[in-house]
């Protein structure tokens, strides 16, 4: 079959990304037999324009769209990211007759409603690379798609729950310059290629949906295929790798042996990864320098032990401290995070989480307020219970929980702090 793979995401909120997860599922769709086309629109200043040529000469028997991002998840003035992905949708339908699946992570949030809205048959939810596969199989035989691991169908009821791939070895890394490549139009920026590792985080954050997305169980990459992927890529050019998974540090473990693999290859690289502020030592640190790290995402949302407790995270701010300082010490950046007005939330804990973030001399602070709420969560029955998000509600239309009366006071508090650093964003 002819098929067409479509990166729906246009939003640069904090990086331009590459679309990793439709080039896994591209590199198994061609794997399987299937001419495999994809189009990101990433940078595209006329991109229904350009989808429109891309379906003219790909004839897709099959268009799938990869939705990254539901909503841009700020609470003042946000905006809702399906509508142009409807208008995606629309446009397909005006120029082929290809059946239109949908997949990706903020698709598989909300598999059903997200069907519903943007009004398309069916979508997968979770990992593509195996249930693409076998829809595409059923489609062209004819086969009912019930059967089907992740697939939702909106016209037949089929609600299948997503199985996820224990080894995911078996889901082969994509090809650079043939299913992964960098972005046209943002030359004046670095482009950090995404690398998963593993998948699945068992953290367990009251607000997180990591867990919906990828399942609660760390599954992790043989090390000697994520660096052999690394020097395929490094060969074709790329030289910044981006370490996707939400805890580069869990298990440490895997984390040094990776690091170790990739002193060994003797690449020249730069890297950046998210850490879980917990279970970091000096040798692990020690490594990731040695291996090319110059930053990484600290995760640590709060400067408060109430705040944190509150979150579900399985350290304090002390712990916090000695690793900032660890990893100051070795060269490597820091981005801390606040997320300001969770339950639990005071005047007092704000105070604390300013005051202690900017003790750490962070290379560069991301605040929000508001967390985003999202189903099969902590914070989405803590919401439901206090009413704050009705029983019947989705949530698919962003909603977010801000502490009762403190929303004006921290974005004047916060407001304040941004005027004196730079280094702040918000």
């Amino acid at each position: 079959m002819k098929i067409l793979l479509v990166s729906a995401n246009t939003e640069m909120i904090n990086m331009p990304v590459l679309p990793l997860g439709m080039a896994c599922v591209a590199k198994a769709a061609e794997d399987a037999g299937h001419e495999v086309s994809q189009i990101n629109l990433m940078a595209k200043s006329d991109a229904l324009n350009v989808l429109i040529g891309s379906i003219r000469e790909a004839d897709p028997d099959v268009i799938g769209i990869s939705v990254r991002n539901i909503d841009d998840q700020v609470s003042s003035g946000n905006r809702f990211l399906l509508e142009p992905v409807k208008a995606i949708v629309e446009t397909c339908r005006s120029h082929t007759d290809a059946k239109i699946i949908l997949g990706g992570a903020g698709y598989s949030i909300f598999p059903l409603y997200a069907l519903e809205y943007l009004d398309v048959d069916m979508g997968i939810h979770g990992e593509g690379e195996r249930s693409f596969v076998q829809l595409l199989d059923a489609l062209q035989k004819n086969q009912k798609l019930s059967t089907i691991d992740g697939i939702y169908d909106h016209t037949q009821g089929i609600k299948n729950p997503q199985k996820v791939e224990m080894h995911i070895d078996n889901l082969l890394l994509p090809e650079p310059k043939k299913h992964i490549w960098t972005l046209e139009n943002v030359s004046d920026q670095v482009i950090w290629l995404p690398i998963q590792t593993r998948r699945g985080c068992p953290m367990d954050c009251s607000y997180c949906s990591t867990p919906t997305i990828e399942g609660k169980i760390i599954r992790k990459r043989s090390i000697d295929s994520i660096v052999d992927a690394m020097k395929s890529y490094s060969s074709s050019g790329f030289d910044h790798f981006f370490f996707v998974d939400n805890t580069f540090n869990l298990p440490p473990s895997y984390a040094k042996s990776l690091c170790d693999k990739i002193i060994e290859s003797g690449l020249k690289i730069k890297w950046r990864g998210i850490i879980y502020p917990w279970k970091i030592d000096e040798e692990l640190v020690s490594k990731m320098a040695d291996s090319g790290c110059v930053e990484v995402s600290l995760g640590f949302e709060s400067g408060s032990d109430t705040i944190l407790k509150n979150m579900n995270k399985r350290f304090g701010i002390d712990t916090v401290r000695y690793i900032s300082d660890l990893l100051k010490s070795y060269g490597i950046g820091r981005m801390g995070f606040l997320l300001f007005g969770s339950p639990g939330e005071t005047k007092q804990t704000v105070i604390e989480s300013l005051e202690f973030v900017d003790s750490l001399n962070l290379n560069a602070v991301k605040v929000t307020i508001g967390l985003r709420i999202y189903p099969y969560t902590t914070l989405s029955e803590h919401a439901r219970k206090i009413g704050i998000v009705a029983h019947d509600d989705n949530l698919l239309y962003p909603k977010f929980y801000i502490e009762n009366g403190l929303e004006d006071w921290i974005r004047m508090k916060v407001g304040e702090y941004v005027e004196d650093r730079p280094n702040w964003i918000y």
